[in-house]
């Protein structure tokens, strides 16, 4: 009795302090934006969630909520401090927004605008190339640039127009606006090697130097760079803002022709930055001959080598039943090579198309590709494509297919319902669902992580790398930057950066927003660290709207959980039938 008694009062105790804790705690919950925040954008939205009984207020004004009480509502912001206050009930939030502007104020008087002398850093040309020069200045300005013994009136530009970011295209934002600024730009050539020094900008009696120094290299001169980083990540320009060309294997070497800050322009049209490059001995142009070329089955891949004298740049273009390499600095001294019948190629073309530019033409047998690996043996550039799937019927068996669980661990939270709840969690449920009904199927799953753990992006690019899978899908949820509205987007996305995986993408996405009845938020080329492998399709899917109040609801509901998961694998099983009669 006096057991019983005891634990009577323990669990009495018990209640009452659980009901002490819920009381406690808020009730009224703001997950973004933080408590003090600063955006370009005109708008800002605020997610959170309260008991769905009673009010939520922003500035005196009630709110739509979802049935489980969520919202997401959006508020225009003025230029400068926006104080908002959130109540429920007896609680009250205060948050402030600081709207600042993405373009700097136009310069005043005699005076140049803040950071706008060009160039910003050390930059290095051939003779005879442009040297530009831009300013900002007020309008009706006489602006003249100083080099060396130069000088060089600049005229006002018209027109110049302040693009977007690249995230408008999530959004339709994706106008140019008009600048309030004016421009002042001009070129100039220069057929003499050497230090030019500093240009100095001249705006009456005001002179100010630009921050780089110039210089024009010698042709008899140039260095030669070799990658030495696994793969050398080529770009159209001088920043990390610039798009990516095909990346550079390691090895691949080629003549610098410009400098520009920690970057540098190689032969072929590329720049990379300094660091995933050496200087190689010697200062001779990068040239090559080419002669007995070969192919090989190995495994589920062909194998085609390109015997080189040393390794060249190289660029791919696929596109639906083509696959294109284009070899620079390098001159064909070919009469034969060896081709057999092969699983993945019909037939191959080539052309010498002009002086040290090859391009080799891949006809494939498949409308699918499902994908490539490049590489140097020494100076030899080892091509593999891999060969279509042999699929069962019906079955998965023998197929290999990868999930990456986006996100995970302390640091990496993904986005966040109205509760808080994070993208990672639920990500990783969808992801163990997924598995179980691929593997029902006879697949074989392979998994970047199965608990919440810190796994950064290139740890997750080396599995698919290394697993090869026949497809791989990186699994996420979505949401919106400031300018976005959260009540009225919501629906599935699917992002493809290689062109193998664009089937894959259009068929996922088309096949869950019709089975499960789920508004379409598009299908996206996008230049995403697992979108970019070669080595099997890879797409990445968006599953929903963190963000948005009622797909939140339908995102965490077990029941849709499941459903999405069997959907998700039914789409892979008719996607991989059905490409197999392309």
């Amino acid at each position: 009795m006096k057991r019983l008694f005891s634990a009577f009062v323990l669990a009495v105790l018990t209640t009452v302090f659980s009901i002490s804790i819920a009381l406690s705690k808020p009730a009224l919950t703001v997950v973004y934006p933080p408590a003090t925040h600063e955006t370009i954008a005109k708008q800002i939205f605020f997610i959170g969630s309260a008991p769905s009984k009673g009010e939520v207020l922003i500035n005196g004004k009630r709110i739509d909520r979802s049935p489980q009480g969520h919202f997401a509502p959006s508020f225009p912001l003025q230029m400068g401090e926006n104080q908002f206050s959130i109540r429920y009930a007896g609680e009250e939030l205060n948050i402030k927004v600081n709207r600042i502007s993405n373009e700097p104020p136009a310069p005043v008087g005699q005076s140049f605008d803040k950071d706008s002398l060009t160039p910003e850093v050390d930059i290095a040309r051939l003779p005879g190339e442009p040297l530009c020069f831009s300013a900002i200045a007020p309008p009706n300005s006489i602006v003249n640039v100083k080099l060396a013994n130069q000088m060089l009136p600049l005229t006002a530009q018209s027109a110049i127009a302040t693009l977007p970011s690249n995230s408008g295209v999530l959004t339709g934002l994706t106008q140019p606006t008009e600048t309030r600024s004016t421009q002042y730009a001009g070129c100039i050539t220069s057929q003499t090697s050497g230090e030019l020094g500093k240009a100095t900008y001249l705006l009456g009696s005001v002179s100010q130097e630009a921050p780089g120094k110039i210089s024009v290299l010698d042709p008899a001169r140039l260095e030669v760079a070799e990658v030495t980083s696994e793969q050398g990540t080529a770009r159209t320009g001088a920043s990390t803002a610039f798009s990516r060309l095909t990346p550079l294997p390691k090895g691949t070497r080629a003549t610098i022709t410009a400098r520009e800050g920690d970057w540098v322009r190689l032969d072929y049209g590329g720049w990379i930055r300094s660091s995933d490059v050496k200087i190689a001995p010697g200062s001779a142009p990068v040239r090559s001959l080419i002669r007995g070329i070969t192919s090989k089955i190995a495994k589920d891949w062909t194998e085609i080598r390109f015997p080189l004298q040393t390794p060249v740049p190289i660029t791919v273009d696929q596109n639906q039943n083509q696959f294109t390499l284009t070899l620079y600095n390098t001159t064909a001294q070919t009469d034969t090579i060896r081709l057999s019948n092969d699983p993945t190629i019909a037939r191959l073309d080539w052309q010498q198309v002009e002086p040290g530019k090859i391009v080799y033409r891949f006809n494939l047998k498949s409308n699918q590709p499902w994908g490539y690996k490049l590489r140097y043996e020494g100076t030899t550039l080892v091509l593999s494509l891999k060969h279509p799937p042999r699929l069962q019927r019906n079955s998965l068996s023998g197929i290999k297919i990868l999930i990456d669980p986006g996100h995970g661990g302390n640091e990496d939270l993904g986005a966040r319902g109205g509760t808080g709840y994070p993208e990672k969690e639920v990500a990783l449920i969808t992801s163990k669902l997924l598995r179980e009904e691929l593997v029902k199927r006879g697949a074989t799953v392979v998994m970047t992580r199965e608990a919440d753990i810190d796994l950064d992006l290139a740890p997750r690019v080396r599995k698919i790398n290394e697993t090869e899978p026949t497809i791989a899908l990186s699994v996420h949820y979505n949401a919106l930057p400031d300018d976005g509205d959260a009540i009225n987007t919501k629906g599935v996305a699917t992002f493809w950066y290689q062109p193998q995986a664009h089937d894959l993408a259009v068929f996922m996405h088309d096949y869950l927003v019709k089975k499960l009845d789920r508004p379409s938020y598009g299908v996206y080329w996008n230049n995403l660290a697992l979108t970019r492998p070669t080595a099997a399709p890879t797409v990445l899917l968006e599953l929903g709207f963190m963000i948005n109040p009622d797909e939140f609801e339908w995102i965490t509901n077990p029941i849709e959980q499941k459903k999405l998961a069997a959907t998700l694998a039914d789409g892979v099983v008719e996607w991989l039938t059905r490409s197999q009669k392309s």
